[in-house]
């Protein structure tokens, strides 16, 4: 994760990815509950449905910190599409 320190000093970003994707797991749980699955095998769906929406979101929050960095001397790769300046 390359990113400048300016877009990397709050925190709230990567919190609300651990908020967001523990609800979902929690959500998950829940429902698997309903099920007559053992507890083993719901409490792991539940935590790769947690997994999976946490890289997920990491991987939107990361790409668009680099998309819209507009701080100056930093420099990220830039798209044809994004040649602004």
């Amino acid at each position: 994760m390359k990113l400048c320190p300016q877009c990397t000093a709050s925190p709230l970003p990567f919190v609300m990815i651990a908020v967001i994707a523990g609800v979902i797991g929690f959500i998950t749980w829940l429902i698997l509950g309903l099920s007559d699955w053992a507890p083993m095998p719901r409490l792991a769906a539940a935590a790769g449905a947690c997994g999976v929406v946490a890289l997920a979101l990491w991987q939107y929050v990361v790409s668009c910190m680099r998309r819209h960095c507009r701080h100056q001397g930093h420099v990220h790769h830039m798209t044809p599409h994004s040649s602004r300046v």
